[in-house]
């Protein structure tokens, strides 16, 4: 069996954010096993699954993008919709689009510090669009 749900995210700034919890809440009760895909529709923010107990793991990520692909770089020429654009897109190619978890007893099977991050690369992104999908 496969149940499809969009999910439609609150604006978030710029930054890594948990977003674990608002996933859950949107999808409802899970199977008792399964796979959760989540996919965000999206070429300027991302998904992943990292760090979920220390914020300073947020911000460190923020710096190391940031370094990877600044803005302002004067060797970018997609710069129409501003400095925070192209590297927004370079940045969620390195981070991808897409993310897989494991359902097991009712509950997503992470390891003891893993959460869902959304990795918002636009100064004011706007509400993100994300599908997820469970497979049974």
């Amino acid at each position: 069996m496969v149940q499809q749900k969009d999910i439609l995210l609150s604006p978030y700034p710029r930054g890594f954010h948990l977003i674990t919890k608002e996933i859950l809440q949107a999808i409802g009760p899970l199977p008792e096993t399964g796979i959760l895909h989540l996919f965000i529709k999206h070429t300027s923010a991302g998904l992943m699954i990292n760090e979920n107990a220390d914020p300073s793991v947020r911000v460190d990520f923020e710096t190391v993008f940031n370094k990877i692909s600044p803005e302002n770089d004067p060797d970018l020429t997609h710069t129409m919709e501003g400095p925070d654009d192209m590297p927004a897109h370079i940045k969620s190619a390195l981070v991808g689009h897409s993310i897989q978890v494991p359902i097991t007893d009712y509950k997503l099977n992470f390891g003891t510090w893993q959460g869902v991050y959304l990795c918002e690369f636009r100064n004011q992104g706007g509400s993100r669009k994300l599908v997820a999908t469970i497979i049974q």
